[in-house]
């Protein structure tokens, strides 16, 4: 799951007229067509080969082995798609059909952002303070296996740890011989979800024996306990050697030797590394200098929309004020986990009565929410959704505000990432890479969400609105952070400084943010310029349409796109001014 979270698409994109699967009229295949679709398929199955995204490499749905990921390995894929960005150029665009069009609009961004990733040689970092590569390793050991064979495949990919691992500290070892590491200062710590593994007392008390804990009723007694048996020794073989192998490395001989530095700009070639990085997540070809700008121009006006809540509380004293009593007055606390889990789930069940108002579609899948793994809560976000689930984080309740819970809620449950994504799986005819994760598109829907909240009536006090707009300050705060943190030489203590005197977080949860925007240069960029791209689309389609406009269509339009780089977002609600904005599910009929 978390890699899915992680993996984002570059490029500024060119869009003409679109048709999204299941809702244009058909356009007859053209010979540019099938040259290009002979090429991402065959690119497509090769990337499975490689295990390069999360996908079911056998009918048992469960992969044999972990991803190659040696020099060599590196090299190769490099070269391929250098080699298929060469075949993509030699493609007329103008003579794909309207779908293949946005298809290739998409494919070519992300192409080039795997070339990147390669020519920057990102496989020498694979941990920052948020995620690191044994730690989705590890997330993997908590999916359920269903039969016989998903065990035994599983038991075999356990067996290939040792493999994995080792080529993984090599990889560091390179990037730390050239000065390609997370900056020392956010690794503090984050060897402890090592140590909860090696400090097992036994194989069965580790994350990777959770699916023989439970396995099918279905299964017979001695076959359950063969698996068991065979389960546990690879953990004890392979596993837990691998873990302790890592964990001494990490604190002996890769953590004490990172780079001191936190601006991505000191990196090896460090100014083309964070402008890469710029359009990998916003899918602009914007400079650090104009988002800075931008988040400081829209942290005034978040600023005055504080105030105003302010006043309607009566409250008296300054913002800093403010966001003291808030930080510290107990009636905004959970007092226990439980609480929290409930609260999250109750705005969620509020907003099922409110969906019908402003979407038409609807996903089939249904989401739960769950708490945090221990093992990963101490330095996680306060939450995470996805298809299937909405991770709800319950460490350190002081810090977990009850008044942002329904703005978290709507960004990372429903309408937010646990709605969106689904959704765009459900098209049906487009080519497996479309369900790649945009950070720009996906993170920006997530957070448009949580303004449309205020639309759809979920908060319902002051404060709740606050904590929205806190949240809203939030992501602003990271332009002006993130720009200053890797091209403006700022501090840790600056990036902390403005967080808090800008926002409601809490402490704790300002720590990890800040680390979290050291380590992952760019990332936090991709939420508030895509939030600005799909409201200032609206506002140009409800100008155009007028008494045309239906809320219902243009979400449902939105969503139905995927997720895909912003300008190609932009030209399809042109498209879809332009079409009178029809509702884009043909057959699906809004009720009023």
């Amino acid at each position: 799951m978390e890699k899915k979270f992680n993996a984002a698409i570059a490029g500024a994109c060119m869009l003409l007229c679109l048709n999204t699967a299941g809702a244009a009229t058909a356009a007859k295949a053209s010979p540019a067509d099938a040259q290009f679709k002979a090429i991402y398929t065959q690119e497509w199955k090769w990337r499975m080969s490689q295990k390069q995204e999360d996908d079911e490499d056998s009918d048992s749905g469960v992969s044999t082995s972990l991803p190659r990921i040696d020099l060599a390995t590196q090299q190769q894929r490099q070269a391929y798609w250098e080699g298929v960005m060469k075949k993509l150029n030699g493609i007329q665009e103008a003579r794909l059909s309207p779908s293949e069009r946005i298809n290739y609009q998409v494919y070519k961004a992300q192409i080039a952002a795997l070339i990147a990733a390669q020519q920057f040689r990102e496989y020498e970092k694979p941990l920052n303070a948020d995620t690191a590569f044994w730690s989705n390793f590890a997330s993997g050991a908590r999916r359920p296996l269903t039969n016989e064979k998903q065990y035994r495949d599983y038991i075999k990919q356990l067996s290939d740890t040792p493999r994995y691992f080792n080529e993984e500290m090599v990889n560091m070892r390179a990037g730390l011989a050239r000065g390609f590491t997370p900056p020392k200062v956010t690794l503090v710590g984050r060897d402890g979800s090592i140590s909860s593994v090696t400090d097992a007392k036994s194989a069965q008390d580790t994350v990777f024996y959770t699916p023989f804990k439970k396995m099918p009723a279905t299964m017979p007694a001695a076959l359950q306990e063969e698996l068991r048996a065979a389960g546990a020794k690879a953990i004890d073989s392979y596993v837990l050697p691998s873990y302790r192998t890592l964990l001494k490395f990490m604190r002996e001989e890769y953590v004490p030797h990172t780079r001191e530095e936190l601006a991505a700009e000191s990196l090896p070639d460090g100014k083309a590394y964070y402008q890469s990085k710029i359009v990998e997540f916003t899918t602009t070809s914007l400079t650090a200098d104009q988002i800075h700008q931008v988040g400081l121009d829209e942290m005034a006006k978040i600023r005055a929309e504080m105030t105003d809540v302010m006043k309607q509380v009566n409250f008296e004293g300054d913002l800093p004020a403010f966001l003291q009593f808030l930080r510290t007055d107990p009636r905004f606390y959970a007092k226990t986990p439980d609480e929290l889990l409930m609260r999250s789930a109750w705005v969620a069940k509020k907003f099922d009565g409110k969906v019908a108002q402003y979407f038409g579609y609807l996903p089939r899948r249904r989401f739960a929410v769950i708490p945090v793994p221990d093992d990963q809560a101490p330095f996680y976000t306060s939450g995470r959704g996805g298809p299937g689930v909405y991770l709800v984080n319950t460490y350190n309740l002081p810090s977990r505000a009850l008044y942002s819970m329904p703005a978290l809620t709507l960004h990372e449950s429903a309408p937010g990432h646990a709605f969106q994504m689904p959704v765009a799986l459900e098209q049906k005819g487009r080519p497996p890479f479309r369900n790649a994760y945009i950070s720009a598109y996906g993170e920006g829907w997530a957070l448009y969400c949580e303004r449309l909240g205020a639309e759809m009536g979920m908060y319902e006090t002051p404060y709740e609105t606050f904590g929205m707009l806190s949240y809203q300050a939030w992501r602003a705060s990271r332009l002006v952070v993130d720009t200053g943190i890797h091209s403006k030489g700022w501090t840790r203590k600056q990036a902390r400084d403005y967080l808090h005197a800008n926002t409601a977080l809490s402490d704790h949860e300002i720590e990890t943010e800040v680390d979290r925007y050291i380590s992952w240069p760019g990332q936090a960029l991709s939420y508030y310029l895509g939030e600005m791209s799909i409201i200032n689309a609206r506002k140009k389609a409800e100008q155009a349409l007028g008494q045309k406009f239906d809320i219902r269509a243009f979400h449902d339009t939105v969503l139905q796109l995927g997720s895909v780089p912003l300008p190609v977002l932009e030209a399809r609600i042109d498209q879809f001014i332009a079409d009178g904005g029809k509702n884009p599910y043909p057959g699906l009929e809004y009720t009023n």
